[in-house]
């Protein structure tokens, strides 16, 4: 069975490589862009890392910095009808995934307008495939963990129905991608162990997803060999240079594996949760990240073990079982290590838990994602996976 793989056409990786943004747009014939950003990238200054190389290079860039963090239809209404002007030919998302993917929808909804395809971003939605964009993204990450630089994915809150929907597509596949890990020097403590178990979870949902591929493998196991070596060191020391580097490494490679595979469960359950309790993503990834791997070991055995190995919890020589225990011991240890929250020390209230577990199962598996995981849950059991996270009983 054939694999199709997708990748931005041109990636530049390496310390520094954003002060060559000009040139990328001149390879691609590009001069007017808008940077979509947030707020604090603006009122900090980091947005400067970004603007600077352009104007330097005569290119006068307009800023579009009313993102939120976990993007909504609203915002991205907002920044289509400003695309629908014509006066960009490109886009460029700076700053973590919300700007990134706040870029790559605006592209798409101003496309679907002008087409006829779609007014709303619900019309979008999986499964309809979203393979068309008005304008072409470049994506530069400042944080290390969604991979959204690479990924043919967005996602984008539903306000009205209060869901997160997932966006897939060529239309959401960036142009190019500049990823440069020194400007993940000033991203605090909490957001560096979010971001990366989030991509330590793309790189273990697309190795052992359903639709894996031995190309999409090699880059999940890469991906998980750097970021077990190197999370802990780069929450406890946020100037240690090759560990930063090590993770928008992995990151990266992470993200080209699941969108050449897919997510699984996790994400399937994680994006109701963030869109209930506004929980950031990678934060409700690690959230649930130990009891949903432990809840399909035995279906994929091989693969949780090899996975162990290579993340470093267990040795090269231990059976699979021993690995595969390992593994599910070693998630809980490391959210310990990282100081994740269970959902109520995030601060939300078990009655509105409870209240939203039901639509939360069925918000999770209309998303397709569980599907994919080795072993697929019913509702019941996505309930019961609920309930488990909240207990932290992992």
């Amino acid at each position: 069975m054939s694999a199709a793989i997708v990748s931005p056409r041109l990636m530049l990786v390496g310390g520094g490589s954003v002060k060559e943004l000009a040139g990328m747009l001149a390879k691609f014939g590009l001069s007017r862009p808008l940077v979509v950003t947030d707020p604090y990238m603006v009122r900090s200054g980091l947005v400067r890392r970004c603007l600077d190389p352009l104007e330097a290079a005569g290119i006068a860039a307009a800023v579009f910095s009313d993102t939120v963090p976990e993007p909504t239809d609203t915002v991205i209404d907002a920044g289509a009808a400003l695309l629908q002007a014509g006066l960009y030919d490109c886009l460029i998302g700076f700053g973590g995934g919300s700007p990134i993917d706040t870029a790559k929808a605006m592209s798409i909804l101003a496309h679907g307008r002008a087409a006829g395809a779609g007014s709303h971003m619900r019309d979008f939605k999986v499964p309809v495939q979203a393979d068309a964009a008005g304008l072409p993204v470049i994506a530069i990450p400042t944080t290390a963990g969604t991979g959204s630089e690479a990924t043919r994915f967005t996602v984008i809150t539903d306000t009205e129905r209060g869901e997160k929907m997932l966006i897939a597509g060529l239309g959401a596949l960036p142009l190019a991608a500049v990823v440069d890990y020194e400007l993940t020097f000033t991203v605090p403590k909490r957001i560096t162990a979010d971001t990366g178990v989030d991509s330590l979870t793309h790189a273990l949902e697309a190795y052992v997803s359903r639709r894996a591929n031995p190309y999409s493998d090699t880059q999940a196991l890469a991906a998980m060999a750097l970021i077990g070596a190197n999370l802990r060191t780069a929450y406890a020391e946020p100037d240690n240079a090759p560990a930063r580097e090590a993770m928008m490494l992995g990151a990266m490679q992470a993200g080209i594996a699941f969108t050449n595979s897919s997510v699984a469960l996790v994400h399937g359950m994680s994006r109701p949760i963030g869109a209930a309790f506004h929980v950031p993503h990678g934060l409700s990834n690690a959230m649930l990240l130990p009891a949903i791997t432990r809840f399909g070991l035995e279906a994929a055995q091989a693969r949780y073990a090899q996975a162990a190995r290579h993340i470093g919890f267990a040795l090269p020589g231990e059976p699979d079982g021993v690995a595969t225990e390992k593994l599910a011991d070693g998630l809980a240890q490391l959210n310990r290590d990282l100081d994740v929250p269970t959902p109520g020390g995030f601060g939300i209230d078990k009655a509105a838990w409870d209240a939203r577990l039901e639509v939360m199962a069925e918000q999770a598996l209309a998303s397709g994602s569980p599907a994919n995981n080795p072993r697929v849950p019913s509702k019941a059991e996505i309930v019961a996976l609920y309930q488990v996270v909240w207990s932290g009983n992992q």
